[in-house]
């Protein structure tokens, strides 16, 4: 990682020296999130809540072993500095990403970072989770307000974790089945009452909704789509809330940093 951080050192901090218009004086380069619970690291620790310091994105608690791209991005010389914003929000569909990339185009963000579609697949069954035709308009307009409002800004599209593996990793754990029924969590995928055929479906609509996100970026020359990456990635039960058993714990938080600062700098 240190040998990416020098590769990207030079061409990153000569792409960030713009200066504020009229006067001469560089601006910050800014990073944006954008996204839902995952990217605002809720439950990742310290009790239940959102820990957005924990994020893999725009995390900046610097003691947490989650080296997240604002973290990486502060390691380099940036003649301004640098800001994060972190726009996602907790329990968000792609039907607020629009909202969300219109106000990373107020910031005028130079770096901005997309991880959505967990609760679109994360329905009450799995009959009604977002229609793939939705989620691909939805994913479409914002990509298309961030390419017309911030043309030059790199954009990051991470793939939707595997939420069959969640199921797989956990469902024998009695305190994870107990959770996940007390709080309703995912019950497309992960009620005990769910049949195996209902979270086949879960399994198709998030393949579904990978290729929409990877071919969406595609159509932008400043968007990088992380290959799935993300999705591929077999977790452990060790790198999940134990607040939850369903988002990224530290460890996992960590490995989506990684995971996601490989793919769209390689």
């Amino acid at each position: 990682m240190r040998q990416t951080a020098r590769r990207l050192a030079v061409p990153l901090a000569l792409s960030v020296l713009l200066a504020v218009p009229g006067s001469g004086a560089y601006r910050q380069y800014v990073v944006a999130a954008l996204g839902d619970s995952i990217t605002r690291a809720a439950n990742t620790c310290c009790g239940p809540g959102d820990h957005p310091a924990q994020s893999w994105s725009t995390g900046n608690d610097g003691t947490d072993g989650v080296r997240s791209h604002y973290e990486r991005l502060a390691a380099l010389p940036l003649p301004a500095g640098l800001a994060g914003h972190n726009d996602a929000a907790s329990g968000a569909t792609a039907a607020g990403l629009p909202a969300q990339a219109a106000r990373a185009v107020a910031r005028r963000a130079d770096y901005v970072t997309i991880l959505i579609g967990a609760n679109d697949l994360c329905a009450p069954s799995a009959s009604a989770m977002t229609p793939a035709a939705d989620f691909a308009a939805q994913v479409d307009t914002a990509l298309d307000v961030l390419h017309r409002g911030l043309p030059k800004a790199r954009v990051l599209v991470a793939s939707i974790p595997d939420l069959y593996r969640l199921w797989s990793v956990l469902h024998t754990n009695p305190q994870a089945a107990r959770v996940w029924s007390a709080r309703r969590i995912c019950p497309s995928m992960l009620s005990a009452a769910a049949m195996e055929s209902g979270r086949r479906e879960v399994v198709a609509r998030e393949l579904a909704y990978n290729r929409i996100l990877a071919r969406s970026c595609g159509n932008y020359p400043n968007c990088r789509w992380d290959r799935g990456s993300v999705y591929r990635y077999r977790f452990s039960a060790g790198q999940i809330s134990t607040v939850d058993y369903f988002h990224p714990g530290p460890g996992g938080q960590a490995a989506l940093a990684e995971l996601t600062w490989d793919e769209f700098h390689r």
